[in-house]
């Protein structure tokens, strides 16, 4: 059972829109990928063999770019005390059955029905990116850290609230997504990234599906900010497990849309049934407002 409070309203609120958010942000992570950007195209003296190798470390180091987003507005836009009480609150794991189980069925499931599905018509199957199954186990906990999960520190654990109570949830969400779609751009042109092979496009279908899934798993657990790292630790550690793009330059991607037109779906149908159970929530309230008297109004 999830405690009634939310994890998030031990924070006071910022007096104004936190803009700095997205600026400290974008700056963090796009200084930090700019260089192998650069020295992708030709325009820094670096081998193509020493930006492959470090890519991933960089991307790594820049994905915490929402982290420093949010560690900017907490020092300088809120009370003091409060960038403590926000890490105190990373601590809390209690997300309730929902949050720790769902994503696991419901992102591992679509990864591989996407994977599959195109063998159907006679694509050939996708090798598993892992030297081993044994490794997913460790894979996921390093995705959840350094491997994506991180930016929810800032995303889901600090900048949705206030986007949300701008925009509301459905909107909100959405403006979420198409942001962290273009935040990522940097990395389609970075050599040794799987960016680099997916249609933009798609890629932003995926990320508002992703908001919208996300926020959803975030509202089942109290918006616990811990249950934002998880999702997105356990989305990063399916792709390559049960690989959905072809890492050829101009290759068909049957399964990459398949993929992303699963993960809209699904965002879609959650933030309908988080709507709904508003709706239910509002309706009992008023009820219990009122001592119940709507039941027997006849």
């Amino acid at each position: 059972m999830i405690p009634v409070y939310y994890q998030n309203e031990i924070m006071d609120k910022p007096a104004r829109f936190p803009y700095q958010f997205f600026v400290v942000t974008f700056a963090w992570s796009w200084l930090v990928w700019l260089p192998l950007v650069l020295a992708g195209a030709g325009l820094l003296p670096l081998s193509q063999d020493l930006v492959s190798a470090l890519s991933l470390p960089v991307a790594s180091v820049g994905a915490f770019g929402p982290a420093a987003g949010a560690w900017y507005c907490l020092k300088t836009l809120h009370e003091k005390g409060a960038l403590r009480r926000y890490l105190r609150g990373l601590l809390d794991f209690r997300l309730g059955w929902q949050a720790w189980l769902v994503p696991i069925l419901v992102l591992g499931g679509s990864t591989w029905f996407a994977w599959r599905l195109p063998e159907l018509w006679g694509e050939p199957r996708l090798a598993m990116l892992l030297p081993s199954g044994w490794v997913f186990p460790p894979y996921v906990l390093i995705m959840i850290l350094l491997g994506g999960g991180q930016e929810e520190l800032g995303w889901r654990g600090y900048i949705l609230d206030p986007l949300e109570a701008r925009l509301g949830a459905w909107l909100g969400n959405l403006v979420l997504g198409v942001i962290w779609a273009c935040w990522h751009l940097p990395l389609f042109f970075m050599p040794g990234m799987s960016q680099t092979f997916m249609p933009f496009a798609g890629f932003v279908l995926l990320t508002i599906g992703y908001s919208w899934f996300f926020a959803w798993v975030r509202q089942a657990a109290g918006k616990r900010t811990w249950a934002g790292l998880m999702t997105h630790g356990w989305a990063n550690a399916f792709i390559p497990l049960f690989p959905t793009v072809v890492m050829a330059a101009g290759a068909a991607q049957p399964r990459y849309w398949i993929w992303v037109s699963l993960t809209f779906a699904i965002g879609v149908t959650t933030m309908a049934l988080r709507s709904r159970q508003q709706r239910q929530s509002g309706v009992v309230d008023r009820l219990d407002l009122h001592g119940g008297a709507g039941l027997h109004a006849r």
